[in-house]
């Protein structure tokens, strides 16, 4: 195999490789052999059709796409390490030549990484993040653990109040007429949730139970039924059980029962220290975020659009891993959402766009500062990660490859570029 590279504008770049005629010959036979036990030719029992005849029957070309689909990756794959370029996309292929008893040749035109001219990446300004808890949100977080703690008690003494949870049958109609999935039976609903449509709760505040209750209500006009969008529709509704919180007292008892302190003043002061500890925490995310954007903004950089296209597509690929990983297949999520792969694309686009930009001015800040990660940095790195995965260090090492400890230094690397710029910003 050989290769010729040609770099072409906007950071792309076009392989020129050359397979020699034995290897494609070598595919041809490999595509035969595979097929042959398919084949069936008059006068020979099948899989047993010599390769010359099926060639004279079907034409040379019969087996190409076969020996093509077995070459391209691994000659690509041998031809992109030779080019020593940093490709950062998938290969565009373009089959130049293919005939028995000469060369195979194919050209992959790929993205190359970009070069990034740095401008000011240290001292930037950026503004100073206030991390004090006032005792409003204290009371705030309070609130949410009584409501966490609070008991569902049945009410028989008064009518369905805002809040409450009602067991009810309804059933619609429009223009007197029921409508499919228009009824429920003992279907619990929490007034004040907003799960129904809108003007359907509010109408059940003040509903005692049995009492059969006539709710007014107009769909809205982008309603997922087109047949029932801006119909107004009657629904028959009767309440068989209301169920209401009761909240516990916010006192000294309160505090041991939910934590390890003895009085509700102890209590509120951890919740604030943590408070606090998460505000630090996420300003210092913050003042990394800033300080990243605007060495980004400082930075010039040409992006191929070839490298964004792949960034995307991964992006999307991990997208369907994970709703796959929930029980969903993308088919039902672009059914359910009225979705599709080129909206997802296009949806990601800005996010990738910023990431790539991102990665690419903190690997040349690594590179500008001379940030180098020791053996003995990585690992740290390494220990922490078999901890995590509950294996031991030696075992968990056998595992990573050097490619992937590489990744992780790059990583680190990365890392230690974002703290030395928010190191050195000036908060405002």
């Amino acid at each position: 195999m050989s290769v010729q590279v040609e770099n072409l504008e906007k950071n792309m770049a076009k392989l020129t490789i050359e397979v020699p005629a034995e290897e494609l010959e070598k595919a041809l036979e490999k595509a035969y052999q595979k097929q042959k036990k398919n084949i069936s030719v008059p006068g020979f029992r099948k899989g047993k059709v010599p390769r010359a005849m099926v060639e004279k029957m079907y034409g040379p070309a019969v087996f190409y796409e076969d020996a093509v689909n077995s070459l391209v990756p691994e000659e690509y794959s041998k031809a992109a390490e030779e080019s020593k370029l940093d490709i950062v996309s998938r290969p565009e292929i373009n089959v130049e030549q293919i005939e028995k008893g000469k060369a195979f040749i194919f050209t992959a035109t790929v993205a190359v990484k970009p070069e990034v001219t740095l401008g000011e990446y240290k001292g930037l300004e950026v503004a100073k993040a206030d991390t004090t808890v006032t005792d409003e949100e204290v009371e705030a977080e309070l609130k949410k653990e009584q409501e966490k703690n609070a008991r569902t008690i049945n009410v028989e003494d008064r009518p369905a109040a805002d809040g409450d949870t009602v067991t009810l049958d309804f059933e619609g109609s429009v223009d007197g007429v029921p409508f499919d999935g228009g009824a429920g039976k003992d279907y619990p609903l929490t007034l004040g949730s907003h799960s129904f449509i809108p003007g359907f709760e509010e109408q059940l505040v003040g509903a005692a139970l049995e009492e059969e209750k006539k709710v007014n209500v107009t769909f809205p006009e982008d309603y997922q039924a087109e047949e029932l969008a801006g119909k107004a529709a009657v629904f028959k509704c009767t309440i068989h059980k209301i169920e209401a919180k009761e909240l516990p007292a916010l006192d000294d008892d309160f505090a041991k029962d939910v934590s390890e302190f003895d009085t509700l003043d102890e209590y509120k002061k951890e919740i604030k220290d943590n408070l606090t500890k998460k505000k630090e925490e996420q300003a210092k995310t913050e003042k990394e975020n800033a300080v990243v954007d605007k060495a980004v903004e400082n930075a010039t950089m040409e992006i191929p659009e070839a490298m964004i296209d792949t960034q995307v597509e991964n992006m999307v690929d991990d997208f369907a891993r994970r709703i796959q990983s929930q029980g969903l297949s993308m088919e039902q999520y672009m059914q359910f959402t009225g979705a599709t792969v080129d909206s997802l694309k296009e949806q990601m686009k800005p996010q990738t766009v910023k990431k790539i930009e991102s990665r690419l001015v903190l690997e040349k800040v690594a590179e500008a500062e001379n940030i180098q990660i020791s053996d003995e940095k990585l690992d740290e790195e390494l220990a922490k990660m078999a901890e995590m995965y509950k294996m031991e260090l030696d075992k968990f090492k056998e595992l990573v490859g050097e490619y992937e400890k590489e990744q992780m230094k790059k990583d680190l690397a990365v890392q230690e570029a974002v703290t030395l710029m928010a190191d050195s910003a000036k908060e405002a």
